[in-house]
């Protein structure tokens, strides 16, 4: 059993990583941000996920350094946007990541979408990116089966992360099973479908038979399901509850009852035909 935010998933190359994260999508970059971070980090957080075309990695970089907490004891994601899918512009894509950061390091770099034609190139990239020793771990976002395929056919290293939209409407049990298969961590983003989860009866029905939110319910899913989550808030409030998720257990008939509500309903777009 997960039984603390402390407790972490070991990668495929041996690293730790915190099984709740805090993210900061949507998230305007300054004082929001900064107080965002600095306020998830007080309550236990030690995994943050941003992203280059979120806008706001230098705020983040600023609460890190103000939060007093050795930097090697946060977890910190970013990701390369789709624009900078090119070899060369990869790795001056990751270097600008860095200096907005104002870090040495990241501990997981991702590919943010598999952009066609460009992500094999990309990963390429990456792996002299990790090579460098500045990425811990590297992994991919939004990537499915055919896409992993595509990166295992062609690279040296397995990416250690797939980053994708993931909650009780969009379960992708098969996606789960080949990540599982490759020692791929499966990590969710929108775990709580941009907050329209909560609505559900069948979760709002749970989470009164355990004394629990609704946010509460599905993030403990999330969970048992093995799935790396990362929830957002601005909210101090909201972003402290959002912890509370480790001292009960969904029986696997009510884990069961939620995989039910699953029908492949997206509230982000479809990784084969995003435009962006």
């Amino acid at each position: 059993m997960i039984g603390s935010i402390k407790d972490c998933a070991l990668l495929n190359n041996g690293l730790e990583m915190p099984w709740l994260g805090f993210g900061v999508y949507q998230i305007n970059d300054g004082q929001e941000v900064v107080q965002a971070v600095r306020n998830a980090l007080e309550i236990g957080y030690r995994s943050i996920d941003t992203a280059t075309v979120y806008g706001n990695e230098q705020g983040v970089g600023k609460a890190i350094r103000e939060s007093g907490i050795p930097r090697e004891n946060i977890f910190l994601t970013t990701k390369v946007w789709n624009n900078d899918q090119r070899g060369e512009r990869t790795l001056a894509a990751f270097e600008e990541s860095l200096k907005r950061l104002e870090t040495e390091y990241v501990d997981l770099y991702l590919v943010h979408w598999p952009v066609k034609g460009c992500y094999q190139e990309t990963w390429r990239a990456m792996e002299k990116i990790y090579q460098s020793g500045r990425a811990k771990a590297i992994g991919v976002s939004n990537f499915l089966v055919h896409h992993l395929e595509d990166i295992l056919r062609d690279s040296q290293i397995v990416p250690s992360v797939n980053q994708v939209e993931f909650h009780p409407f969009l379960v992708q049990p098969e996606l789960l099973r080949f990540c599982q298969n490759h020692k791929i961590q499966v990590e969710a983003w929108s775990p709580l479908m941009q907050g329209k989860i909560v609505t559900e009866q069948v979760v709002q029905k749970l989470a009164e038979n355990y004394h629990k939110t609704p946010a509460q319910i599905v993030l403990r899913w999330n969970l048992q399901h093995k799935v790396v989550t990362i929830p957002k808030s601005i909210r101090s409030n909201r972003i402290a509850e959002n912890t509370q998720i480790f001292d009960f257990e969904l029986s696997q008939a009510d884990m069961n009852v939620l995989d039910a509500l699953n029908e492949g309903k997206r509230v982000g777009p479809d990784p084969d035909s995003f435009d962006f």
